[in-house]
């Protein structure tokens, strides 16, 4: 197979910025799993562990120049990164009602649910124009309205809404200005999260060989960083 010949940019982009971000995120779940088995812990690692798998797909991809296998691997890779935050908002829950309230099958059922709705954007991904188009010879993703509104509304209601505000319930609740100053920081990295992810939506409708396409990515990389370090500092470092 001929590999598309990537560019400066994009393998600074691809392979370092996100090459950093993909070991970062592994670093992280590590840290939370590897003092304590507890579930809570894998629950809360499981966050930076499915980022760290949809970037290892973006990793392989890149490269590659046949359109129809970019464009399963890039439904890959947008599912391991979108179904992420799913676990913040089961970890936010069991936090706030106990495990007792929070069984493992409402867990299982909040997964799968969410899970099927993210993956039936592959109905839509394959619709000319209104889908997902791959762009030659750079292999770049671009979506098309019905996608992005799509993604959109599931992620907002399934994990964006519920998240923030069940996130603010738990901050209410404290009395302990230690507690609220350190869920602070995961408040702020929820909203820097969900920032990120909005900004990547909009980012993939836009032209892929635009400049603003590059600059949003590169804030985009930031916001990531930023939002890791802010709920593992809030939250993920108490676990480990």
């Amino acid at each position: 197979m001929i590999l598309t010949e990537l560019t400066l940019t994009r393998i600074i982009t691809v392979y370092g910025a996100q090459g950093f971000l993909f070991i970062f995120s592994l670093y992280l779940a590590y840290r939370i799993i590897s003092r304590e088995n507890k579930k809570l812990n894998y629950i809360f690692a499981a966050f930076y562990i499915f980022e760290a798998i949809g970037l290892l797909i973006n990793f392989i991809y890149a490269p590659i120049p046949d359109p129809a296998i970019v464009k399963v691997l890039n439904f890959i890779t947008n599912f391991f990164s979108f179904y992420a935050p799913i676990f913040l908002l089961v970890f936010i829950l069991i936090l706030l009602r106990s495990e007792k309230a929070i069984t493992p099958r409402i867990q299982i059922a909040i997964f799968l649910i969410y899970g099927i709705a993210l993956f039936s954007m592959i109905f839509i991904a394959y619709i000319p124009e209104m889908g997902v188009t791959i762009h030659t010879p750079s292999g770049a993703p671009q979506w098309g309205l019905a996608f992005f509104l799509y993604l959109t509304i599931i992620v907002s209601i399934f994990s964006t809404i519920p998240t923030l505000y069940f996130s603010w319930r738990i901050y209410t609740q404290f009395e302990d200005q230690k507690l609220k100053d350190r869920w602070r920081y995961f408040l702020g990295g929820c909203i820097v999260l969900y920032g990120f992810l909005y900004s990547i939506f909009i980012n993939n409708t836009t032209d892929p060989n635009s400049a603003i396409r590059t600059i949003i990515a590169v804030i985009g990389l930031i916001l990531t960083v930023s939002a890791s370090v802010l709920l593992y500092y809030g939250v993920g470092r108490q676990l480990d």
